[in-house]
């Protein structure tokens, strides 16, 4: 997908909130620092529109992002940062759950991962809440500039056995530095348009 516009359209923490229209939506869930500003970025040609923070935790809202007029990415608050409160959490979770299993326009969720760890307990607990509910996963393995390609397989394979990869989810090596994995994250997400 060229993408020629791309905007914040809101930030909702609750249904009534969410934008009104029956575009189709992929929601981003990581961990906090994993990269999902950068993904966003990438994918969207740019620079600041998703902010980068140097503090983890920092998105407590779900974030619409507008592209082409045809889509919507959200932005749901990253997971496992230890300096937030359990209320805090408690609200996010229950926010987070909420989107996840009410919203029709939801065609798919983009989990994003660290290609140069195994996932952590959360991204599993993660991966298995979408499965449970049913909704369709594609993995974005990121920070792949970071490992000699030689070595991507090897890691690929660890996170696949780590998260009991479903065969019909989609696994892709990603890099926010280079665009390694971009076209091809692009025509999976379309396909589920």
């Amino acid at each position: 997908m060229k993408v020629v516009s791309s905007d914040i359209v809101i930030s909702a923490v609750k249904p009534e909130q969410y934008p009104e229209t029956a575009l189709p939506e992929f929601a981003l869930a990581g961990r906090s620092n994993v990269g999902k500003s950068s993904f966003i970025n990438k994918m969207l040609n740019r620079k600041g529109l998703a902010r980068i923070s140097s503090k983890p935790g920092k998105t407590q809202t779900l974030n619409f992002f507008l592209i082409n007029e045809v889509l919507h990415f959200v932005d749901v608050p990253g997971y496992g940062y230890a300096k937030v409160s359990k209320t805090e959490r408690a609200a996010w979770g229950k926010m987070i759950e909420t989107y996840f299993t009410t919203r029709e326009q939801l065609k798919a969720a983009v989990l994003i991962v660290d290609l140069r760890h195994p996932p952590t307990a959360d991204d599993v607990m993660m991966y298995e809440f979408l499965k449970h509910y049913d909704i369709p996963c594609v993995i974005i393995a990121t920070k792949a500039d970071k490992i000699p390609k030689g070595k991507w397989q090897k890691h690929l394979k660890v996170t696949k056995e780590t998260l009991d990869l479903d065969a019909n989810d989609h696994i892709i090596v990603f890099s926010s530095e280079t665009g390694e994995g971009k076209d091809k994250a692009w025509s999976i997400l379309e396909s589920y348009m």
